[in-house]
């Protein structure tokens, strides 16, 4: 595998839905080491971008590479030190919370008994315990949310990608999250995070990118000041400079 920089990078990705809906030759890049935090309008593309990071989508110009291969290319060995959620925190309804996220250690690659020792790490570290013979459908909206990540960070993936993962979440599950983001990018990983919620994300981004109308518009400095003030600020001088031209 061709040695990268970058754990995570999309180039000039464009994948047109209408004409103001897709990406439109957005870029972005994510360090191993990092958490790099996506922020958007609804509809700006944030899922979308991350749904072409993960080859989820066919981007009609532009691509996206993790670890320096192509995410088309990418051999299945690869695809098992990823971890995303992505829309939304999947589990199967009939199976325990601790079966269902064995079942995503497994096919990650982690064999017995390790697997079982990752699931027990991860069933505390998002304080799940408690549920761990409770099957999936009759869990809270929260804690399915909670068992979805626990699935995307058992293997100890070295790319994350997370689509709002606090979105449902208390706040212990909130803090909970961010601990294990962290733990993770301390360990080398890449991650990828996308948020309604600046206040949060700014507390374990290295970076901020702002996206709009399908671009990386500019970045946030997660430790300045008002930072709400300046996303709607750096929002609308990009939607001003469009105006004249728009699609």
């Amino acid at each position: 595998m061709p040695r990268s920089s970058h754990r995570l990078e999309i180039r000039d990705a464009e994948r047109v839905f209408g004409p103001d809906a897709g990406l439109f030759g957005a870029t972005l890049t994510v360090a191993p080491g990092e958490v790099h935090a996506l922020v958007g309008l609804n509809g700006s593309g944030k899922t979308t971008l991350m749904r072409a990071a993960l080859g989820m989508v066919d981007l009609h110009a532009g691509g996206a590479r993790i670890d320096g291969v192509p995410v088309a290319g990418l051999p299945r060995g690869a695809w098992s030190r990823v971890g995303h959620m992505v829309e939304h925190a999947f589990a199967y309804p009939d199976l325990t919370v601790r079966r269902n996220i064995r079942l995503a250690a497994r096919l990650h690659g982690l064999p017995d008994p390790q697997a079982r020792r990752a699931v027990d790490h991860v069933l505390a570290a998002l304080d799940l315990e408690r549920y761990a013979r409770v099957r999936a459908r009759l869990l809270s909206q929260g804690n399915r949310q909670r068992v979805g990540l626990a699935a995307a960070l058992v293997h100890a993936p070295r790319l994350v990608v997370l689509d709002e993962p606090t979105n449902a979440l208390d706040p212990r599950g909130v803090v909970l999250v961010r601990e294990l983001l962290v733990a993770r990018a301390a360990a080398g990983a890449g991650v990828l995070v996308s948020s309604h919620h600046l206040d949060e994300v700014a507390r374990v981004a290295h970076r901020i990118s702002v996206l709009n109308h399908g671009r990386v518009i500019g970045t946030l400095d997660p430790g300045g000041a008002d930072l709400e003030r300046t996303f709607f600020r750096v929002v609308h001088a990009d939607d001003e400079s469009r105006a004249p031209c728009a699609r």
